[in-house]
């Protein structure tokens, strides 16, 4: 579900992978296998991607649909 949501938010934003990779300061094909659910996001990386989101960490985990 995570990959799911971090995917949705990038495109919403109109971003770009290498631009969310950037911001998390690793590679874009890392990013790319976290939209694609082939690598867990650790949890700093989650809070980082929370923040940048202006999101909750619980929304990132589908846990709830309010942003």
């Amino acid at each position: 579900m995570i990959f799911k949501r971090i995917r949705n938010m990038r495109e919403d934003n109109d971003l770009k992978q290498v631009q969310l990779a950037n911001y998390l300061n690793i590679d874009q094909r890392t990013y790319s296998r976290y939209e694609r659910g082939e690598i867990t996001i650790s949890v700093e990386t989650l809070c980082k991607l929370a923040d940048f989101y202006g999101t909750s960490l619980d929304y990132l985990a589908g846990r709830t649909d309010e942003k």
